[in-house]
């Protein structure tokens, strides 16, 4: 008989929550027992599950009494206050947040890339960036054949990453302009910071604050990140991060250089044909290619305009797309938890 599960999802609320929820019913995820937490001015309110109205809690420490499996995605605070709490009380913690990712006795796990790592877990498994997920899924399976020794990535990334509220700004600066009017800016780049901009019509190239090296947190998220996901300390990565006016779905343009000599497109396209969570859209005289428009709403990393660098031969461009609350978020949290029960790890 099939053993069910006493699942917690921390900020049930939020964007990333809601769509954790979504993915349990869809994948029809073992459940015994729910329990839905999250800040106290939530507390009351409900959501459905199967059928079934699934009142919310706050979050507090001994909410994780019976818990087997905890997804948290309620900002970093939260995950640091309550994640030890839960793995006392015997959870498994899967946390969304950046709050434990670089910690070396952390797995930082995209299971089609490093689902092994999974085994060595002491209780809590960080999720990755959502830039990073999507980048290393389509990276992998070329590591593996051809090795890899650099990546320069260019970020254009949605709205929806920074919340649900920046939706909504963006949105109404929108309709302001359309209207003739200035547009408020509260929220973006980062909440908090000396200025604000508006990112309806424009672009702004910074996410999150900026480190003492010039680059931004979000940058270095997806520099160290990548190798530790990979396991190559000395790769070479270099990131430029940057809000488009896009609601969901992050786009990135990916230049790799690969260690083995003589490989081509065709190569590139035979491998990503075949790799575990990628779909290829590479058919530019069709005009095929991955857009956000297209990826929103999908499990899957898009992978197209792969092209060979004009310069370098063992140099290769990519543009991978793919839904930052699904496979960048909510998704990845929900894979890992079935590659816990696959692996017998809880």
């Amino acid at each position: 008989m099939l053993k069910k599960y006493h699942v917690a999802i921390v900020g049930a609320t939020g964007a990333v929550g809601t769509q954790m929820l979504s993915i349990l019913e869809q994948r029809q995820f073992p459940i015994e027992k729910l329990t839905l937490l999250s800040s106290a001015r939530s507390a009351g309110q409900s959501l459905r599950y199967n059928g079934q109205s699934v009142t919310i809690q706050e979050a507090t420490p001994d909410k994780f009494k019976g818990v087997d499996i905890a997804l948290f995605s309620a900002g970093g605070s939260v995950s640091k206050e309550l994640a030890p709490a839960a793995v006392e009380h015997g959870a498994i913690v899967i946390d969304n947040t950046s709050a434990f990712r670089m910690d070396p006795n952390v797995p930082l796990v995209v299971p089609e890339v490093n689902e092994l790592d999974l085994q060595d877990h002491k209780g809590i498994i960080a999720n990755p960036n959502c830039s990073t997920i999507q980048m290393v899924v389509a990276l992998e399976p070329i590591r593996q054949a051809m090795g890899l020794k650099k990546v320069v990535v260019s970020t254009y990334q949605a709205v929806s990453g920074a919340g649900v509220h920046a939706i909504d700004e963006m949105k109404n600066q929108s309709q302001s302009i359309l209207n003739g009017e200035k547009p408020e800016a509260k929220i973006l780049p980062v909440k908090g910071a000396d200025h604000h901009f508006p990112i309806a019509f424009n672009v702004v190239p910074q996410i999150d604050v900026f480190d003492s090296n010039g680059y931004t947190f979000e940058e270095m998220k997806m520099i160290n990140e990548t190798k530790k996901i990979m396991h190559m300390p000395s790769l070479k990565v270099s990131a430029t991060c940057v809000r488009l006016p896009v609601e969901t779905g992050h786009s990135e343009s990916v230049y790799i250089e690969v260690d083995e000599e003589g490989k081509n497109v065709a190569d590139m396209h035979q491998l990503l044909e075949s790799a575990s969570g990628v779909v290829l859209q590479d058919s530019p005289h069709e005009q095929i290619y991955p857009m956000p428009s297209t990826s929103a709403g999908e499990l899957e990393v898009f992978v197209g305009r792969v092209r060979q660098d004009l310069d370098e031969p063992n140099g290769f461009h990519l543009w991978i797309v793919s839904d930052n609350l699904l496979k960048g978020a909510a998704w990845n949290s929900v894979q890992i938890a079935e590659s816990l029960l696959k692996l017998k790890l809880v």
